[in-house]
């Protein structure tokens, strides 16, 4: 599946990107660097632990580089329908809630893909959307999209 980002999303990942091949992956190198430094390599808890946040930081600059790379750039959402890089006040199971459609992920954010999100996509102000969450189908009305 194709995933959606907004232009400004499609930077947040990029910025990360640049942070993490740059200044980052600079400092992971130093403190390799640095551990080997401390003699044995096979008792070195320096040395491993670096190689660890090394191989984890790879990873995350793979992940990046293949969502960025697989990524469709869609424009951004308008107020009148809900779509990607949207958000969304909606009220439902007696509470107020305010969410960022967004694949990209944080604080205050749904992708597009979740229960919420999927359904939420292409509706309007106003209307009430069935939610199929896994604890249990619930109702969600728009109240505002910015």
């Amino acid at each position: 599946m194709v995933e959606q980002l907004t232009k400004r999303q499609a930077q947040a990942l990029r910025d990360e990107l640049a942070a993490l091949e740059g200044p980052r992956r600079e400092e992971v190198v130093a403190a390799i660097k640095k551990a080997r430094e401390f003699g044995d390599l096979s008792e070195n808890f320096e040395y491993h632990a670096a190689k660890n946040e090394q191989g984890l930081l790879e990873a995350r600059i793979r992940t990046l580089r293949a969502r960025l790379d697989g990524a469709e750039i869609v424009p951004d959402a308008g107020s009148d329908e809900v779509g990607v890089g949207s958000v969304v006040e909606v009220e439902g199971n007696d509470r107020t809630m305010t969410v960022e459609i967004s694949a990209v992920g944080g604080a205050g954010t749904v992708s597009p893909t979740s229960p919420l999100g999927a359904a939420l996509i292409g509706k309007k102000l106003g209307e009430a959307v069935e939610v199929q969450a896994p604890k249990g189908a619930w109702t969600a009305t728009i109240k505002r999209i910015s």
